[in-house]
């Protein structure tokens, strides 16, 4: 896999990894019940349930490259008009998170948080299609698929544990500030701006 080509995957993966979701609405709420440290557990956890998501869906298009190549083809602009689409819902979707003030800090059951952390990330059907839109613009059909499918599902898992570690340290102050229509407005047009530019790149690139 080019490193130009894994780079711009990894830019292009920002807006997924960020962007508002079970996993992400899971670690805002461990942070703030539990502390940083269960957090950053659990985000990690979730990281390795995407790392096999990918894993699985990438092979599946390692098989899809190698026998039909009209069907890759059709396959990366279907995944790049879904990313616009999502784009378009989160930029009009009315979004924040519900707080509560008076909730305080609680001695986790850590089986129960890697437990649930690993079924949000092995049956969430949003990101099982979204990665399914990702990684196919980003295969080459003249190199194997095998290393370009592990390099980009690590690379992703990698990524949204990083995301994860992040809202652990800062679940609280994220918190508040999504919790004001205004803040929650600029986020998900941001949010959503990214995934339409980045879905409209992804059609146009050969």
């Amino acid at each position: 896999m080019a490193v130009e080509t894994w780079l711009l995957f990894l830019l292009v993966s920002i807006a997924p990894v960020i962007s508002p979701g079970p996993g992400i609405l899971l670690t805002i709420g461990n942070a703030l019940r539990y502390g940083a440290r269960t957090a950053i557990i659990s985000g990690f956890v979730n990281g390795v349930g995407v790392c096999v998501l990918c894993l699985a869906v990438g092979f599946g298009l390692g098989a899809l490259m190698e026998a039909s190549a009209v069907g890759f083809i059709a396959l990366k602009l279907f995944g790049a008009g879904y990313l616009i689409w999502v784009g378009v819902k989160i930029w009009r979707r009315p979004w924040a998170l519900v707080t509560d003030e008076a909730s305080a800090v609680e001695k986790p059951e850590l089986w129960r948080i890697v437990r649930q952390a690993l079924l949000i990330a092995l049956t969430n059907p949003k990101a099982l299609i979204l990665i399914a839109a990702l990684l196919p613009p980003f295969m080459d059909a003249s190199r194997p698929a095998t290393p370009q499918v592990l390099i980009m599902s690590i690379s992703y898992s990698v990524l949204c544990f990083g995301a994860h570690c992040l809202i652990a340290c800062a679940g609280g102050w994220l918190r508040r500030r999504l919790s004001r229509p205004q803040w929650a407005k600029i986020f998900r047009r941001s949010v959503g701006g990214a995934f339409i530019g980045f879905g409209a790149a992804m059609a146009l690139r050969p």
